[in-house]
């Protein structure tokens, strides 16, 4: 009878060691993995906008200090003659809305070289020299005598006039018009002259004298100021003209 009671419990344990087996663990889902986020590119800053050139004019007084320039009359130096006629010129340019310039205010010593230092720090639309003259008659005008370079990055300081040489010459000849209608005479030359050779600029010499009698003007001596200021309002004139024509330039 043992038998059968072995018998009995080992058919009761069988379903209890089967129920009891584990269970087979489900395989581990792999956690997410992260993607690297794509690069973003950077925002270009907006552009800049445009802002057009300014136009401005540089007036160079010639001489200065112990550097007299011609002398003109008995009590006239050319070195204050020039400044007279700078300091006046530059207010008929504020007066028309030109910004304006001086290389000197005063009378100093100046050297070429630091004149046209001042000239070169500036983009100038404009750049005139102020010289006077007791012989000739009317208005000298002058433009540098080299030859005409293209503009490069690096030019030679004593000669950096050449790249600007065809501008130079048109502004002349709007200078030429506004005199010829104030019926000033006018001298057209081309010289080798420092600082002009050196200035980065559109640059005229303009050289003032008295003026002799004709069959249009009367003998006037270069001390008259309603002369000079006949002079003076012409070069405003031409550079009021200058201004548009500079604009449209490429």
């Amino acid at each position: 009878m043992r038998w059968i009671k072995y018998l009995a419990a080992l058919c009761l344990a069988v379903p209890m060691l089967m129920t009891a087996q584990a269970v087979p663990a489900a395989p581990a889902v792999p956690k997410a993995q992260t993607m690297p986020a794509s690069p973003v590119p950077p925002v270009p800053p907006p552009a800049a906008p445009r802002v057009a050139p300014r136009f401005q004019v540089l007036i160079d007084a010639a001489h200065g200090g112990t550097d007299t320039g011609a002398r003109l009359t008995s009590d006239l130096l050319e070195k204050d003659l020039t400044l007279n006629l700078s300091n006046r010129l530059r207010s008929l340019l504020a007066a028309r809305g030109i910004a304006v310039t001086t290389t000197r205010n005063s009378d100093e010593n100046l050297s070429a070289e630091e004149r046209a230092e001042i000239a070169n720090q500036t983009p100038f639309a404009a750049c005139i020299l102020v010289h006077a003259t007791a012989t000739g008659s009317g208005v000298h005008l002058y433009t540098s005598s080299l030859a005409r370079a293209p503009l490069v990055k690096f030019m030679p300081w004593q000669t950096a006039q050449a790249a600007y040489v065809t501008q130079s010459m048109k502004l002349s000849s709007d200078i030429d018009s506004a005199l010829a209608h104030a019926a000033i005479p006018v001298t057209l030359g081309r010289t080798a002259l420092q600082p002009l050779d050196s200035f980065a600029c559109p640059a005229v010499a303009v050289e003032l004298a008295p003026l002799q009698g004709g069959s249009t003007t009367k003998a006037e001596p270069i001390t008259d100021e309603e002369y000079q200021q006949t002079v003076l309002n012409a070069l405003a004139a031409a550079l009021e003209e200058w201004r548009n024509d500079w604009r449209q330039q490429p």
